[in-house]
């Protein structure tokens, strides 16, 4: 790739593009587009927006906890659920969407997905009790699971392997500036108007993306030439085969033991650490300022020592923090904020490496369909995590969350048993090898 980060490919890859040839997977998957270049840097930029302002949606809700506790009077079990039902209903929709995904192209799917996303950011907005809350965050996970799944299809789609893992930890840096711009100005926004005010400006800011989408995103389509299959072959290509199993069953665990912890760091970093609610911008604005630097260092380092390396490094290093961030008491804010931003940097960073991983286990002409099936699984792992931790915990009559330790001590466990299992993910080229 130049150093410009432009990369010209033309219909007749294999005879224009230094090192391609008839078997290339750019040429395979469709990537190369009839008539115009692609440039990278728009593209990804476009994919890091999407994946910021709902992934923006999904963390807003964890530090509007207190809010809705006080508000609505909730347990513990019903603010799990509100994170659920999130995810429960990404994994319900995107299984069903999964069958007939790739018969379409993955801009013109994208943008659909953005702007059924702002309507549920408005339905959130006018949720005017925790019933109607809860169904509103079930039909923003309609949308936000599938608009995941879209991203990272394309990235597999339009960027050659080589340059993947960067492109990877560039889209998810979006992680690290929702965290470091767009949680402070949420959490701003909610203190000063109310907590409606985040999911309005989420809405705007999903139609500008829209817009910038249908004018930047190049077509990607020539998937849809490739033989499409019914579904019963479909489920056959992709679940009995024992690499994309072992790769779902791998993203789940993960997933489930990020989840165990992550939606409760905020109440427990308040009811028991000492935090005070205003405070709590400080936990996302560093975790995601450190996050953003690392995540794009982490991509660079994927690419050159390999993927499966560095998520087993990554993944090993993250047991620390998640057993500090669990098992810590009364602390400073300094003590409490070192946890929580070790926590984000190597919890969010070693899904970089994951990612580029799974993204090479399946054929091209597939990856629509399993990453849409990929990020189902991440979701309902992710649900049944925060569910499993909300039963767990229980809520003294002084308010402190009791046994947040046991449920850090579950995820540690499964996150070893994860890095065992990330040794049997073998990449295309590896199974052709």
């Amino acid at each position: 790739m130049p150093e410009s980060g432009k990369t010209s490919l033309f219909p007749d890859a294999a005879a224009t593009v230094p090192g391609t040839g008839a078997g290339s997977e750019i040429i395979d998957c469709g990537a190369v587009p009839d008539t115009e270049t692609i440039h990278e840097w728009p593209v990804l930029l476009v994919l890091a927006a999407v994946q910021f302002v709902h992934i923006l949606d999904f963390m807003m809700i964890m530090p509007l906890g207190p809010v809705f506790f006080r508000l609505y009077d909730i347990t513990p079990q019903q603010f799990g659920l509100l994170v659920t039902v999130y995810t429960l209903s990404a994994a319900a929709c995107g299984f069903m969407a999964a069958f007939f995904v790739d018969r379409f192209d993955r801009k013109h799917t994208l943008i659909g997905l953005c702007a059924g996303f702002t309507l549920a950011m408005l339905l959130c907005a006018l949720s005017i009790n925790y019933q109607m809350l809860l169904c509103s965050r079930a039909i923003a996970g309609m949308f936000g699971g599938l608009i995941s799944a879209t991203v990272f299809s394309i990235i597999a789609d339009l960027i050659p392997q080589t340059r993947r893992g960067k492109a990877t930890g560039t889209v998810m840096s979006s992680f690290s500036f929702a965290a470091v711009a767009g949680m402070p100005a949420g959490l701003f926004l909610a203190s000063w108007l109310n907590w409606r005010a985040p999911f309005v400006v989420l809405a705007a800011l999903s139609l500008l993306i829209i817009f910038a989408a249908r004018r930047l995103l190049p077509p990607v389509k020539a998937h849809i030439q490739v033989h499409q299959l019914n579904p019963i072959n479909q489920l056959k290509k992709i679940f009995l085969v024992r690499n994309h199993m072992v790769a779902f069953l791998l993203i789940g665990m993960l997933m489930f033991s990020g989840y165990l912890v992550i939606p409760f760091i905020s109440t427990y970093m308040v009811t028991n650490v000492g935090m005070h609610v205003n405070e709590l911008p400080y936990l996302y604005f560093f975790g995601g300022l450190f996050s953003f630097f690392t995540a794009n260092l982490f991509g660079r380092f994927t690419d050159r020592f390999g993927k499966r390396v560095m998520f087993g490094i990554l993944a090993m290093l993250s047991l620390a923090p998640v057993l500090w961030v669990t098992h810590i008491s009364e602390a400073s804010l300094f003590v409490a904020l070192a946890a929580s931003t070790l926590f984000m940097i190597l919890v969010t960073g070693r899904v970089i490496p994951l990612m580029a991983l799974i993204t090479a286990a399946v054929r091209p002409h597939l990856r629509g369909s399993f990453m849409t099936f990929h990020m189902s699984m991440q979701q309902l792992s992710a649900g049944l995590g925060s569910l499993l931790a909300g039963s767990i915990m229980d809520v003294t009559a002084h308010g402190r969350i009791m046994h947040y330790d046991t449920v850090g001590i579950v995820a540690a466990v499964i996150t070893v048993i994860g890095i065992i299992l990330a040794t049997q993910i073998k990449t295309v080229e590896e199974l052709d090898g």
